[in-house]
């Protein structure tokens, strides 16, 4: 029995552009999170995720198994952000990144705390709670051993942790 993401993607693949449209729309929240948690910027992930959206639908045929849409697209973005951050570096100042958005004071607290963690940290931490990404998903994304990835959620919770204590 198919989901209603699978019939989507099924749609989209045969060229329905509403069906693609709706699919983006469907994931678009975790897509900023993912690109937010590498980049820590929002202009650069809203960047990362128009280069996702457009990789998608050019290679969209290519992907195998349409169960396994989500899962294919966060590789892809994932991939963009490591590309737009390695592009941008060198004109990057620590000023730039650390600005909030004037939109997001909701969620500016637990964003100063992620953004304290290291990028190794960071990144996992949002696949695996925000996402919902499986460690094993997350080793597979990453290219890095799965007991890696559960050391990571480990002392970046730890790491949480211990931020909260300081700043409390």
């Amino acid at each position: 029995m198919q989901t209603d993401q699978e019939l989507l993607v099924g749609r989209a693949k045969s060229g329905d552009p509403e069906a693609f449209v709706e699919l983006m729309r469907l994931h678009s929240g975790n897509m900023y999170r993912v690109a937010l948690s590498i980049l820590l910027n929002d202009e650069d992930a809203a960047d990362a995720i128009q280069d996702t959206i457009l990789t998608c639908w050019e290679k969209l045929r290519s992907l195998r198994e349409d169960r396994y849409f989500r899962t294919w697209m966060t590789r892809i973005l994932i991939r963009k952000c490591y590309d737009l951050r390695s592009a941008r570096q060198p004109y990057m100042e620590w000023e730039q990144v650390a600005e909030p958005a004037a939109e997001d004071h909701y969620n500016f607290e637990f964003r100063e705390a992620l953004s304290a963690l290291e990028e190794k940290y960071r990144v996992v931490m949002v696949l695996f709670y925000a996402e919902g990404y499986r460690t094993d998903e997350i080793a597979a994304f990453l290219q890095i051993p799965k007991s890696t990835v559960q050391t990571r959620l480990q002392r970046g919770r730890q790491k949480l942790a211990d931020y909260y204590r300081s700043a409390g």
